[in-house]
């Protein structure tokens, strides 16, 4: 039984995706919920699972091509245990299966009717595929390159298209250049960033946050932390809290501009950025106000671990009313963060580094942070920024107040 692979919705308004990159070749077998191909939509990077068990038997879109939601990219032979009856399985069985005695999973069905047709040897071609596997297109670039050679040199092609030509034209002073088209989702981030900049009034402040006593509670009662949650307390969870307790005092910059409104959230989902194997994402926690320090922890942690195996939901990606980004685990002392639209506003952390700085007339070392705060000026006046990010200030050099809710 044939199965279509279709693309299925990935999220309000998202009418195409760009094949990412299929994870299963035309010929291999693939379970039932096997990622069989990655699709980067402009808010994320989702695999597209197996409906059955069965074997990939045909791709219609390359990587890099554009697919429309609902339309066929590929399609698959279900495994046959069942009412579909044995025979598509033992004949794609067979296939997979010419020479049962030497390499069988190096030879895919079509690579082997490619083989044959042009009367080649599987050692005359270099596979490609997953773990060395011969593909029909291996089997094309072999046949292309051999009738692009005088017929004299039988063998001297095979030495020469182990050699794709990947060396195009190579400058005389050793200065090369790579072209590599960018994904849909950091064509799509870079959109957004320039049109920030371009419809909202962006300005940053910036303040410095003593976290010498952040340090010593996690140092107290992390282990403790750690062995009744299940999840190291980091810095992020009291930099949550942090933010919520002054928007909740500041409440502009958890607003966003709506076409000739501000429309103030009596909620706070706050967006974190973290990194994937495509770029820098924003997945939110949703009510953040009603979450513990352990559920925070657990939640950022889920979203770095899932980020990098390109497994977040698009759904997870979407609103947001303020964004926290910390370059600091990245080793930037100070940067000028760029508002998320529709946001009016995000705090940018960096590296804790020890400083002296003055106190009560005596110089001493403590552990420094610089914070930035980007503010949409349409929403947010400066004294309300500044003051919001002195109150982010004084509620982690004094972390007990989140407690005390003073």
């Amino acid at each position: 039984m044939t199965i279509e692979i279709k693309v299925p919705e990935v999220g309000e308004s998202i009418s195409e995706v760009e094949i990412g990159g299929w994870l299963k070749s035309a010929g291999q077998t693939v379970k039932k919920d096997e990622p069989v191909v990655t699709l980067e939509s402009e808010k994320a990077t989702v695999e597209l699972t197996a409906p059955d068990t069965g074997t990939l038997s045909q791709v219609l879109k390359a990587k890099g091509a554009v697919a429309k939601v609902g339309e066929v990219i590929g399609y698959m032979e279900k495994d046959g245990q069942g009412q579909t009856g044995p025979e598509k399985p033992q004949t794609a069985e067979l296939g997979a299966k010419p020479q049962p005695k030497q390499e069988e999973p190096r030879i895919m069905p079509a690579a082997q009717a490619a083989l044959a047709e042009h009367h080649l040897k599987p050692e005359d071609v270099q596979g490609t595929g997953p773990g060395g596997r011969i593909l029909k297109e291996d089997v094309l670039r072999r046949v292309e390159a051999t009738s692009q050679v005088p017929p004299p040199a039988a063998q001297a092609p095979q030495a020469q298209t182990t050699v794709p030509a990947p060396e195009p034209v190579k400058p005389s002073n050793g200065r090369e250049e790579e072209v590599v088209p960018m994904s849909r989702l950091r064509r799509t981030v870079a959109e957004r960033l320039v049109a920030a900049q371009h419809n909202a009034a962006l300005l940053t402040t910036f303040n410095e946050v003593d976290m010498s006593n952040v340090i010593a509670l996690r140092k107290e009662y992390g282990e403790l932390f750690q062995q009744r949650y299940q999840v190291k307390l980091g810095f992020m969870s009291f930099f949550v809290k942090a933010c919520i307790e002054a928007l909740k005092q500041f409440p502009a910059l958890n607003a966003e501009v709506r076409e000739n409104a501000i429309v103030y959230h009596n909620y706070y989902d706050i967006g974190v950025a973290v990194g994937s194997g495509k770029g820098l994402v924003v997945p939110v926690l949703r009510n953040a106000e009603r979450m513990s320090f352990a559920e925070v922890e657990m939640g950022i942690g889920d979203f770095a671990r899932r980020a990098k195996e390109n497994k977040l939901k698009v759904d997870e990606l979407q609103g947001g009313t303020f964004t926290i980004s910390n370059g600091g685990v990245y080793g930037s002392l100070l940067s000028t963060p760029i508002v998320n639209p529709p946001q009016s506003g995000v705090l940018g952390l960096h590296a804790i580094q020890e400083r002296p700085i003055a106190r009560e007339s005596n110089v001493i070392i403590r552990a420094m942070m610089y914070v930035a705060l980007t503010y949409d000026h349409r929403v947010v006046d400066g004294r309300e920024a500044v003051s919001f990010l002195k109150r982010v200030k004084e509620v982690m050099e004094t972390p007990a107040r989140l407690l005390l809710e003073i």
